[in-house]
């Protein structure tokens, strides 16, 4: 048995790569992992203001639902200007879209409105089979 006490006598050292290229591996399972779960929210629509704001545009194709704030009681409704009963939202809605090509809505709330009853009126939208349903906002209002 022979023994080899190194040749030239300078020290070579090497850095193992091996337990570092496992950690790379582990942490890039990891995160091609994580990045898939994180969460999709509603997806929606929010109207434009006109480009030329001086150019009023009236479109008869629009449908704007309005949940109107009544203090302790439950709003009232309106489909673009017309008084419209809770219970009688799913039909209009229902007829209105019947022979639409484009189905679009929005939504539009007063500010004390809970969204519940927002979350309503888009469930009964998407039962009405419209689309896609939009949110109004205040600023989208006042530059119009």
């Amino acid at each position: 048995m022979a023994m080899t006490t190194g040749g030239g006598g300078s020290n070579m050292s090497e850095i193992n790569v091996t337990p570092m290229i496992d950690i790379l591996l582990v942490l890039l399972i990891i995160f091609m992992v994580i990045v898939p779960v994180t969460p999709k929210g509603l997806d929606a629509l929010v109207p434009q203001p006109p480009k030329n704001p001086t150019q009023q545009q009236q479109n008869d194709r629009t449908i704007v639902v309005q949940v109107i704030y009544r203090p302790n009681a439950a709003p009232t409704y309106k489909i673009n200007q017309d008084d419209v009963a809770y219970s009688d939202l799913l039909p209009k809605l229902t007829a209105i879209y019947a022979n639409r090509a484009e189905r679009v809505m929005f939504v539009k709330g007063d500010d004390d409105v809970r969204f519940q009853y927002i979350a309503d009126i888009i469930d009964i939208g998407r039962a009405a089979n419209v689309d896609h349903i939009g949110l109004m906002t205040p600023k989208i209002q006042e530059g119009q």
